[in-house]
């Protein structure tokens, strides 16, 4: 069991990532996996983490991540935004919170009196409906703010279901407090109710000011600070002020920090560089704080809350869908708000067990506190963990997910994980028709474009890959098949059977295909072909599958031996060349490139995008500078081809790459010269895209300076 803080961070954090990233291949949201994880190491599962870390060495990041959710979702709340919702949102909270209040204290009442005996006698029964169904108002607000932030969600929807959310905070303390009134007057404490109401008033309105207060000392000191570092420290320090402040005064923290994001994003300034700056520093915090949400989370609450718990649970969720539905019918809200945002409400957390610490510590309440606790905990643990998979799908079906990529219409509607797996298999392996005119092989061809194929999917896109270099040298292309050396001779028969595909691809653009079988070890048999018949370019296809770096021996072995470009290709979905991107770093590789991305653009007419990468702290003046001589060169090697540049300063060169990398079809990139261990220490660009990018990429491997051949010019 973990006992010290540190290491608990740093298993909380591993895990919490871990497993969120399993979730995402299924299509759950981060926090299902981050909850899920504390789960799997809480007491409910594994016991690695213990109740001392959880509920006091690490309970300050709990607080550190509320206040940061509630101020994130107040950023939501902008009036100016709003606009026609205002009234979407006024009516849906009312109505879903009262109906949800409704429901839960009919059906609990319901269960006491005609299925389970809570022992409490009638009135016993109202007071145990009452506060059960005061607690079901609330939701949770840090889930759908992290599906919100996960998603990159905009639109009506979205900012309808966070206002509902901001403003349903406030009306659960309003209820609550209702609800522990009239428990009070049932109770035979009716000189407290008047109090009540007014501790009611005094918690939501102090709230409220001290939110609106620290809101305004943040805007007045932003005004006054210019570095991002300096705005962060200070906003951090006043928010977590506000929240301790209204701790120590038994207020609202929540209701507190919305305020604060409220009042600064509807400044006319409308400062929001503390947002951003947040946004930058949150993560970590909330991998913690929902991954210790799920070590609270105790399933053997499942078992104790019986009837009365599954009553909560399913009334509950009939009041927020069916409350959300007529509120937006009432006010006219477009179907898709009406439809859906019920189903987003259903997570409950934080609020909810506060509420439940209020009744146990409630000298007149404590005794039903034996009850609605396992009962509240019980709904948590269901709405927590299916709660937030409702509320990213509502966020999909309303079309308002920002960076969920269109579905790529080849996977003909797989999921996202079955589809990329398709996408490198063979049968999701195809090439794009060849439109283009037949090309004219040359009077005297010198040499060969060898290819080497190794598999049936494949062997098509390499002869018309070799086919195209070899019009560009001047050469025909060759298709050579290694065998082992111990196989059985091939008939002739066997032969025209084994290279039919690269046979028709070449006759379909124009050229003959020479043809060779070697029985010998891959990559000597390459490179012997390669040298007996002045081979001009090898072309190699990466392995089918999730491992392609599993050629590098074979590739290695041909790239150091043979005297001419190897071109290693690795194969995603459909094959093809109308939008060429080729990433670099020093202008060096250009030369390397030319001959290949020539080769290209001399058959066909594609649009080629060169993207330089340079280091993340470049300056103005060197992207400038790159720029300019990158545009020279392009507009003195290509004159007829549609060709454009692109500078990066790259904090990270693989995600530069990946991030424009879906634009185009195909990416071009040179190898790396490191072998061995060095290859093993230092990494390779080239093999990180191959492993990672959805595109086919082609890899250029080039001779040394004083072994290369001459290339012919055009």
């Amino acid at each position: 069991m973990i006992t010290q803080a540190t290491f608990g961070i740093a298993v909380l954090l591993a895990a919490g990532l871990g497993i969120a990233k399993l979730a995402q291949l299924i299509r759950l949201p981060s926090v299902t996996g981050f909850i899920l994880a504390g789960l799997l190491l809480g007491p409910s599962g594994l016991g690695m983490v213990s109740v001392d870390l959880a509920g006091q060495q690490l309970d300050h990041f709990t607080q550190i991540a509320l206040m940061l959710i509630a101020f994130g979702i107040g950023e939501h709340v902008e009036l100016r935004k709003l606009g026609g919702v205002a009234r979407d949102v006024a009516y849906i909270s009312v109505v879903q919170a009262l109906a949800a209040f409704i429901l839960v204290c009919l059906g609990t009442w319901g269960c006491t009196m005609l299925i389970a005996d809570s022992g409490m006698g009638s009135t016993g029964n109202i007071i145990l409906a009452l506060l059960l169904g005061a607690v079901a108002v609330a939701t949770a607000p840090a889930a759908l703010l992290h599906i919100v932030r996960e998603l990159d969600a905009r639109g009506p929807y979205t900012a309808t279901l966070l206002a509902v959310v901001a403003v349903d905070d406030g009306l659960a303390i309003m209820i609550f407090g209702m609800a522990v009134s009239a428990a009070h007057q049932l109770t035979g404490g009716g000189a407290g109710t008047l109090h009540a109401i007014f501790a009611v008033i005094w918690e939501i309105g102090a709230s409220i000011a001290i939110g609106v207060f620290t809101g305004f000392c943040i805007d007045f000191i932003l005004h006054k600070l210019h570095e991002r570092g300096e705005m962060l420290t200070a906003g951090l320090a006043l928010l977590l002020l506000c929240g301790e402040t209204t701790r120590l005064l038994h207020l609202s923290p929540l209701l507190a920090g919305m305020m604060a994001g409220f009042t600064i994003i509807n400044r006319a300034e409308r400062d929001v560089r503390l947002f951003r700056a947040l946004n930058a520093f949150e993560p970590p915090i909330y991998v913690i704080f929902f991954t210790l949400a799920g070590v609270h989370l105790d399933l053997s609450a499942l078992k104790l809350a019986g009837w009365i718990g599954l009553v909560y649970f399913v009334f509950r969720i009939l009041g927020k869908y069916f409350g959300s539905w007529l509120g937006g019918w009432m006010s006219g809200a477009a179907p898709v708000v009406r439809n859906y945002l019920g189903l987003a409400l259903l997570p409950q957390a934080g609020v909810a067990i506060g509420l439940v610490f209020m009744i146990s510590s409630d000298p007149r309440l404590a005794q039903w506190s034996t009850i609605i606790t396992p009962v509240v905990l019980a709904g948590v643990v269901l709405s927590e963990l299916g709660g937030p998979v409702l509320a990213r799908l509502t966020i999909e079906k309303a079309g308002e997910a920002g960076n969920s990529m269109p579905a790529r219409s080849e996977c003909e509607g797989r999921s996202p994980l079955a589809c990329e797996k398709w996408l490198r298999s063979p049968a999701g392996i195809k090439l794009s028709p060849w439109e283009d005119k037949k090309l004219h092989p040359a009077a005297n061809p010198q040499g060969v474009v060898v290819c080497g194929a190794y598999h049936f999917a494949t062997a098509r896109a390499l002869a018309r890959i070799a086919t195209v270099l070899a019009h560009y040298y001047h050469a025909l292309p060759m298709s050579v098949r290694v065998l082992k050396k111990n196989d059985v001779k091939l008939s002739k028969a066997e032969q025209d059977t084994l290279f039919l595909p690269e046979s028709d691809e070449a006759d379909q653009i124009g050229y003959p295909l020479k043809r060779e079988i070697l029985y010998d070890n891959p990559a000597s048999g390459l490179v012997a072909a390669a040298e007996y018949n002045n081979a001009r370019a090898v072309v190699l296809g990466y392995p089918i599958g999730r491992n392609p770096l599993a050629l590098h021996k074979v590739l290695d072995g041909v790239a150091d031996n043979v005297l001419c470009p190897v071109v290693a290709v690795r194969f995603v979905g459909t094959m093809a060349w109308n939008r060429i991107l080729v990433p670099f770093l020093f202008s060096e590789e250009l030369d390397e490139l030319l001959p290949i991305v020539e080769a290209m653009t001399t058959s066909r007419h594609p649009a080629v995008t060169f993207q330089q990468l340079l280091p993340a702290d470049a300056s103005d003046d060197e992207q400038k500078t790159s720029e300019e001589e990158l545009q020279d060169w392009v507009d003195s090697t290509f004159f007829d081809v549609n060709a454009e540049v692109i500078i990066t300063r790259a904090e990270s060169r693989l995600e530069a790459i990946l991030k424009e990398a879906p634009a185009h079809d195909l990416l071009v990139m040179t190898a790396a010269r490191r072998r061995g261990i060095k290859r093993g220490l230092f990494g390779s660009l080239a093999d990180a895209v191959v492993n990672n990018c959805k595109n086919p990429v082609f890899v250029v491997y080039v001779p040394t300076k004083q072994n290369q051949q001459p290339v012919p010019l055009q």
